[in-house]
């Protein structure tokens, strides 16, 4: 696969809008939900205020991640957003260490739906079409009405510079959608979020995470891992990684020099020897180049460091990129 000329891209330069009708969000409900999370996930949820929001990492026992979510805490629920297809296996994760806590956990990934609004331009379209202008801070989150719809407004940073997810039930998508177009959003396609997220470092489960990663080998530790927040489920590998002071490798940013955007898979090398493996890639319209998120052993993974692949050279970069 080749890239293209760089042209215009909504999502980073203007106010490009996202159909996405199958993400997973699972509400929790109960007077001990916050606990509950707070002692399976890496990140302090016990103390998160309502209308706020963070990123945080299911574990297993072993230490590897199940799920790398959204929080999102409210009056009355707290809730996990993340990836499609995520509801069975998180619901049946958490139902596992449910045990005497008032916790109710409920998929409602088949009855809420959300649009992505991102760029520069975004937050002049939904003040537009909502009449108040959305949350600014990270992952704060507030309710709103577009279309005499009820909605909430999610701020999240997959993109540069940043956007708003918004959230509400399925069958009054339709009509959201249309006043957001109508208020000057620009449609856009999983290809151009693609490129868009890579640009920013967004790793999306099951596709740049998996079951076989550790939390400090997806480069995130900051926003989704407490290392004060004392223990929880897979704390015992995150605090020994931490004390060692590093993992084998990271998920870095990689430049290629040719036009051919690489897949999936494809192996990275240092001098002849295996140095990371691609785990997805686009045409970068900022760059004018290709970009992946990939894997990177210890010593080669700095920016500035130069790699080979089948496509040709490469090099790290830094994540997200500049805007």
């Amino acid at each position: 696969m080749s890239g293209t000329a760089s042209k215009r891209a909504p999502l980073t330069d203007g106010a490009g809008l996202v159909d996405l009708p199958d993400r997973t969000q699972i509400e929790l409900t109960g007077d001990d939900r916050a606990t509950f999370l707070h002692n399976l996930c890496t990140n302090e949820v016990r103390k998160l205020p309502a209308g706020r929001g963070c990123q945080a990492f299911f574990l297993n026992a072993k230490g590897h991640i199940v799920a790398h979510v959204h929080v999102f805490g409210a009056p009355e629920s707290h809730v996990l957003e993340t990836v499609p297809g995520q509801g069975a296996l998180l619901t049946q994760h958490l139902d596992r260490y449910l045990i005497r806590e008032r916790v109710e956990i409920a998929d409602r990934s088949q009855a809420w739906s959300e649009l992505l609004v991102a760029g520069p331009a975004a937050a002049d379209v939904l003040r537009q079409a909502a009449g108040a202008s959305p949350p600014e801070e990270r992952l704060a989150h507030e309710p709103a009405t577009i279309a005499g719809r009820p909605v909430r407004l999610r701020r999240v940073e997959w993109t540069i510079p940043g956007g708003w997810l918004v959230a509400g039930m399925r069958e009054a998508l339709a009509d959201v959608r249309a006043a957001l177009l109508a208020a000057g959003a620009e449609p856009c396609d999983a290809t151009a979020l693609d490129a868009a997220r890579i640009e920013a470092g967004t790793p999306w489960y099951g596709i740049d995470i998996t079951d076989k990663n550790l939390p400090q080998e997806v480069a995130r530790d900051a926003a989704a891992i407490s290392f004060t927040k004392g223990c929880y489920l897979g704390q015992e590998t995150v605090a020994r990684i931490d004390a060692l002071g590093h993992v084998n490798r990271t998920l870095v940013g990689v430049r290629f020099d040719g036009a051919e955007v690489p897949a999936a898979g494809w192996e990275l090398m240092v001098d002849g020897q295996a140095a990371g493996q691609v785990t997805s890639a686009a045409w970068s319209p900022r760059l004018g180049a290709p970009l992946a998120l990939a894997y990177v052993r210890r010593g080669s993974n700095t920016a500035g460091t130069r790699l080979s692949s089948p496509c040709g050279g490469a090099v790290v970069v830094a994540l997200p990129l500049s805007s």
